[in-house]
């Protein structure tokens, strides 16, 4: 398959991402402490950045097209990462995991996803430059993921039913208690997992469905891997610092997840007849943006209704007698 990338840039990006997850752990957060606000919009800034420096150097050295074509696909990896962020809210609060080490369980979690979609991103670049009905597949599993997030609407998410998940749980034995941040803990001889571990493999197995979601649409953007495989690892990186800044907020924005659903439904209609019309890269472009934007538009104009339970009305009624 064409790519823009010799082995030379393939290896130099390899060692800026490593370098600067060295610099992220090794330096700034060396010690475990509450990821702030003001810290969170800092690093979320820094990576957007980054990001969008390095769009322009495509720009410099490989044209307008393929420039365009990065960021669109990181404009769609970003926005399919908010479904990110209200797992890790769902998990953190599930197990109460204290918020000094959310962020090292997240550095892990991101670590892991950074290879999963390398080896996702190398599975789907073969089958696309072999067979080329797989984009109708793609396709086809965009569309239906569209569908059943519109449908599923407001739903909580269970990330505890991934058969990962379940699977190892059932295989290793757990503690009920946190032992600061460590994964396991060494008990009368025996190995233990502590919550956090737990936590990490959740993040981990929500990870790949959500990766099965996100490779095809980045492959109805652009089939070169070295695009794929670059706007999804920044996207990625900027994944941490985004839900410390929006992890608080995120439920303001209850129309996002139907602006995500007409993007998957968008893109998955792209690829479906990719041999009858081809979608300009500038036009997918704006497309995806306004559906994200008027979601999120409309979720300010139109707040959600806070759910009043029943205990909240028996509370209320005492209060008045």
């Amino acid at each position: 398959m064409e790519t823009i990338a010799s082995p030379t840039l393939w290896t130099i990006f390899s060692i800026f991402v490593l370098g600067m997850l060295a610099l992220d752990l090794g330096v700034f957060n060396r010690k475990a402490h509450e990821v702030h606000f003001k810290e969170a919009l800092a690093w979320s800034i820094v990576w957007v950045v980054l990001s969008l420096a390095f769009n322009w150097w495509i720009y410099h050295e490989f044209g307008s097209q393929k420039a365009l074509e990065f960021l669109t696909g990181y404009l769609i990896e970003k926005a399919l990462s908010v479904d990110n962020i209200f797992v890790f809210v769902v998990l953190f609060a599930s197990f109460a995991v204290p918020k000094m080490y959310q962020h090292r369980v997240l550095f892990w979690g991101v670590l892991g996803a950074l290879i999963m979609r390398a080896i996702f991103i190398g599975l789907g670049a073969a089958l696309v430059a072999r067979f080329h009905w797989i984009m109708y597949v793609f396709g086809a599993i965009l569309i239906f993921t569209g569908f059943k997030l519109m449908a599923e609407g407001d739903a909580e998410p269970h990330p505890e039913k991934n058969p990962i998940y379940k699977f190892a749980r059932r295989l290793m034995p757990a503690t009920p208690e946190y032992h600061g941040k460590a994964f396991t803990v060494v008990k009368d001889g025996r190995r233990y997992a502590t919550p956090l571990l737990l936590v990490l493999i959740a993040i981990e197995a929500t990870d790949v469905v959500f990766a099965v979601d996100s490779i095809p649409a980045i492959f109805a953007i652009t089939t070169d891997p070295f695009i794929v495989y670059t706007s999804n690892i920044f996207a990625i990186l900027g994944l941490r610092a985004m839900y410390f800044l929006l992890a608080g907020v995120i439920d303001k924005f209850h129309f996002l997840k139907y602006g995500l659903a007409l993007v998957l439904l968008f893109v998955g209609v792209k690829m479906v007849i990719v041999d009858f019309y081809k979608v300009p890269i500038a036009l997918s472009l704006g497309v995806i943006a306004t559906m994200l934007t008027t979601s999120i538009v409309a979720s300010m104009i139109w707040p959600k209704k806070p759910v009043i339970k029943p205990a909240d009305v028996e509370g209320e009624l005492d209060e008045d007698q």
